[in-house]
């Protein structure tokens, strides 16, 4: 019972963390637990001095859009990934989950190539969101961003023991906008998973989210259930996804939801007001406030991720 209740307190006191942290995020693998820290807290000069790696976490950058609230997303798109170079130990790959476009023109794609070969990081993970898949169901964004392991465009890959895994789920959405896995990439993903022992700390991602968040609004992922039930027996697994525009997180057992902020315009909370949408009433000079990047960090010895959220400077 003890144990219990140490455990429901530390997730307590994570969700506590997650609450007030900020856009952007610094993600340590700590502990087995995937840990917040704010960038620029004395925590975090600590805990990157035993990290085994790091990577940063981009998403919805909506390159193409030109309305209120940000009239210049593509500015806001380079200081995130300027904000990531700038930290202490650099991360060695950064993972983009998705809406890298707005409208899937090849122009939009080839100034957002241009603004990420800017990063200092070794290489970049894409999945796609909706915005990218329009009109040609994803052939121009899989030409240029895919890893091509699958026909299908998911992917695995292993860094430094952990086994991270990219899902796809914004083709064939489902009634409501909902997001679609579908039975190829599940069995796929069980495939995937079947030879890693329970200890493997894992990292999924993808565009919209795994888990429930707000049907009414197309936020989730119809057949999530699914997957999550191959993913139950590992002890530390943590989900990334963005879609929603700001920070939510969800803990179920050892797996722990996150969603990340966009870099190019805020949306509002989930069910306040008409629907999902570019939250234009932000107060001017604020901006900044509502955008940012995720920053991980894989402590050595430790199974779980420390994190960090930081909005844009």
């Amino acid at each position: 019972m003890q144990k219990h209740d140490n455990e429901a307190g530390s997730r307590r006191q994570f969700l506590k963390c997650m609450a007030w942290a900020g856009a952007g995020t610094l993600w340590l693998m700590k502990g087995g637990v995937l840990r917040a820290q704010p960038f620029g807290d004395g925590a975090t000069t600590a805990s990157s001095a035993d990290a085994s790696f790091s990577f940063a976490q981009i998403s919805d950058s909506h390159i193409g859009f030109h309305k209120e609230p940000n009239m210049d997303v593509v500015g806001t798109l380079r200081a995130s990934v300027a904000q990531a170079n700038a930290q202490a130990a650099p991360p060695d790959f950064l993972l983009h989950t998705g809406d890298l476009t707005h409208l899937s023109k090849p122009s939009e794609f080839d100034t957002l190539a241009g603004v990420m070969q800017e990063s200092h990081a070794r290489k970049v993970f894409y999945v796609p969101g909706e915005h990218d898949v329009i009109g040609d169901n994803g052939a121009e964004f899989f030409r240029r961003f895919g890893e091509r392991q699958h026909a299908g465009g998911w992917y695995s890959f292993d860094h430094r023991g952990v086994h991270f895994v990219g899902l796809i789920n914004v083709l064939n959405l489902k009634a409501g906008g909902l997001g679609s896995l579908g039975g190829a990439q599940l069995a796929w993903l069980k495939k995937d998973l079947a030879g890693l022992s329970a200890e493997t700390p894992l990292v999924v991602f993808a565009h919209m989210p795994l888990w429930p968040l707000y049907p009414p609004w197309g936020w989730g992922t119809e057949d999530s259930a699914e997957a999550m039930g191959c993913l139950r027996r590992f002890g530390s697994v943590s989900v990334l996804n963005g879609h929603i525009h700001q920070i939510q997180q969800k803990v179920e057992g050892s797996i722990t939801f996150y969603t990340a902020r966009s870099t190019a315009y805020p949306q509002p909370a989930p069910g306040v007001g008409a629907g999902p949408g570019p939250m234009k009433e932000v107060a001017p000079g604020a901006l900044h406030r509502y955008l940012g990047i995720r920053d991980i960090r894989h402590v050595r010895g430790s199974q779980a991720l420390a994190v960090t959220e930081e909005v844009l400077s």
